[in-house]
């Protein structure tokens, strides 16, 4: 029985075959120290046989890395075995990871080798890489798709010739957990050695299985998994090295196993390999995802708040994510709101928190997400709202002819009483303006017009200033929305309400 359940990495080798990504030397050698501090027990360096970049570059890792295996990549020809020996002959723990297809669909269209020819090419190479290396690892190209009777001849006759790593591929992601897990149960059954042999799952997601797959992998004998780090790879990627370690520790009262992996260290190991390789990692991902500890639904984020394990399997803490978020949006609920107040400093009564949680509901209407800026606005935008004579009660818009704009704007007193008007304009906001002088009877000279973002974004909320002079006197008005035109009404209405209030209390003085 394994002590612990191996990793083997393969970003720098199977990873780079992703469309589009490329790392430079410095890049890999940086990933592999990386992946050696993240606690991975092989590293797959590349295939030194398929460019003098590769060669050097896992020549380069072979002599950096202080303990963990360094592996590289052989079809079963001797020079590429040679390849690999002269690269990773200076490694702490070097070892060979050699290949060839067993499917049927890859002799005949492929190799064009019998079987025959197949067992004696595992044979001879498998041999000479062992007279090279100590640790030799055979993999049955398209394991999935070879004939367990093919399969199970194909590995016997490796295990004979030296390999002590057998390792099935699922090349092309075409199995399923119960396929995929009887193919290491029968295995660890039937092939016969006088020496351990460890076995290891190679899954790739073509059908969103490779995690799952390789989890049956290890229910039934596996004990060692490969792939990458946030799954990348060709087509729809490997097995995502993360999701497994992360499976193992959760639910280590089933697999009563885990691996050497500092966890710790995952999310910083997932964006150094998503910055080189170009990738961005989906916010959904599981364990490295933006949205993997955030929670918006009301009843989720209630919950969350009354105990985290309500919603919550593992702490963000131990991958690295320094906290849970709690974004605010249209699905949140009154919790999530007082605690986000209580964040941000705010002591409120109970009767003004429902009046902030009203108005935070319809900005969450229109906007995805509400932010920390948003909610200080939004309260500034609340507490100024006591203080001013004339509220906006509603403003529309239509478009008339000729480049003209019409408004009507309802404006609203401390009394209650209503005040209606419309007017036209040659843009919307000299319609709305018209129609504020209309209800107000006046005629203001607009001194200032200011528009700043009170948050980022194309949905950001609008800080509108504004400044008028009315008979002599200048007086300021200020208005918050989601809308800019909305808010530019309630800031115009402030200033000239205001103007008109110091005009009727100059009338009562004399």
């Amino acid at each position: 029985m394994s002590s612990h359940i191996q990793i083997f990495d393969t970003t720098l080798r199977d990873g780079e075959q992703t469309p589009g990504v490329s790392f430079s030397f410095e890049e890999r050698l940086k990933l592999a120290q990386q992946l050696e501090k993240w606690g991975v027990d092989v590293i797959e360096a590349g295939f030194p046989a398929s460019s003098q970049g590769s060669f050097e570059s896992v020549q380069a890792i072979a002599r950096t890395l202080k303990h963990t295996t360094v592996t590289g990549l052989a079809r079963c020809l001797k020079s590429d075995i040679d390849a690999v020996y002269e690269a990773t002959k200076d490694a702490v723990s070097p070892s060979i990871h050699v290949f060839i297809a067993t499917s049927p669909i890859h002799l005949e269209s492929k190799l064009h080798m019998t079987e025959a020819e197949v067992l004696e090419a595992i044979t001879t190479h498998v041999r000479y890489a062992k007279e090279r290396f100590d640790i030799v690892q055979f993999s049955p190209e398209d394991a999935t798709r070879t004939p367990l009777p093919f399969l199970i001849e194909s590995v016997q006759t490796a295990v004979n010739a030296g390999a002590t790593v057998i390792n099935i591929p699922d090349t092309v992601g075409y199995s399923y957990p119960t396929e995929y897990g009887n193919i290491f149960k029968e295995l660890t059954e039937q092939i016969k050695s006088d020496v351990p042999i460890t076995y290891s799952a190679h899954c790739h997601d073509d059908l969103g299985l490779a995690v799952a797959n390789s989890m049956a992998a290890i229910e039934n004998g596996a004990t060692r998994i490969e792939g990458t780090v946030n799954g990348i790879g060709e087509r729809a990627g490997n097995t995502a090295l993360e999701e497994v370690a992360l499976g193992l520790y959760v639910r280590q009262d089933h697999y009563q196993i885990q691996t050497q992996i500092q966890l710790e260290l995952t999310k910083q190991t997932s964006d150094m390999v998503a910055r080189y390789a170009g990738l961005r990692v989906p916010r959904n991902k599981a364990i490295v995802g933006k949205n993997a500890f955030s929670h918006e639904s009301g009843i989720h984020q209630d919950g969350f708040l009354k105990n985290p394990e309500t919603y919550e399997i593992m702490t963000p803490q131990l991958v690295g994510v320094k906290k849970t978020e709690l974004p605010l949006g249209k699905l949140s609920g009154k919790h999530a709101f007082q605690d986000k107040l209580k964040q941000l400093g705010y002591d409120i009564d109970l009767e003004e928190q429902k009046v902030l949680f009203k108005a935070f509901k319809s900005i969450a209407d229109k906007k995805k997400h509400v932010t920390d800026q948003d909610i200080h606005a939004l309260i500034q935008d609340t507490e100024h709202e006591k203080h001013v004579a004339y509220h906006l009660e509603a403003l529309q818009l239509q478009f008339v002819s000729n480049g003209l704009q019409s408004a009507v704007v309802v404006v609203r007193d401390n009394e209650g009483q209503q005040y209606q008007d419309s007017s036209i304009g040659t843009g919307s906001i000299v319609a709305i303006y018209n129609a504020v002088d209309r209800i107000f009877n006046v005629e203001p000279v607009l001194l200032d017009y200011r528009i700043d973002a009170v948050s980022e974004g194309r949905d950001a909320q609008a800080e509108v200033h504004v400044q008028v002079e009315v008979a002599g006197q200048e007086h300021t008005g200020v208005g918050f929305d989601h809308d800019i035109l909305y808010a530019s009404c309630k800031a115009y209405v402030e200033a000239v309400g205001k103007a008109v209030q110091s005009i009727q209390k100059e009338g009562v003085a004399q």
